[in-house]
């Protein structure tokens, strides 16, 4: 089993799951997180060369929660995400 970062949206808003393999053999998934609707912050304008990761921890102290803007902005990718010219912010706390 992976290991996530304790602040990772798969240890905060993810579930596992037992299924059987083709071989039978037990093994456990992390299903797909569900990250709960947050209540908006404000709109950032991006500059280029701005990262997701910079813009995150400005905004909610956190760099590594740059999956938090994504989510925030209904991306399907961080790539997505950081093409947009006006990001959403969420508020701080998940």
């Amino acid at each position: 089993m992976s290991v996530f970062d304790p602040k990772s949206r798969y240890v905060l808003h993810s579930t596992i799951a037992q299924t059987t393999d083709r071989k039978g053999r037990a093994v456990a998934c992390v299903l797909p997180a569900k990250v709960p609707a947050a209540a908006n912050l404000g709109v950032h304008r991006r500059r280029d060369g701005q990262r997701l990761d910079h813009i995150a921890d400005h905004y909610l102290d956190d760099a590594a929660a740059f999956w938090r803007l994504a989510s925030h902005n209904d991306a399907m990718t961080v790539e997505q995400a950081a093409e947009t010219p006006l990001l959403a912010i969420p508020v701080r706390g998940v």
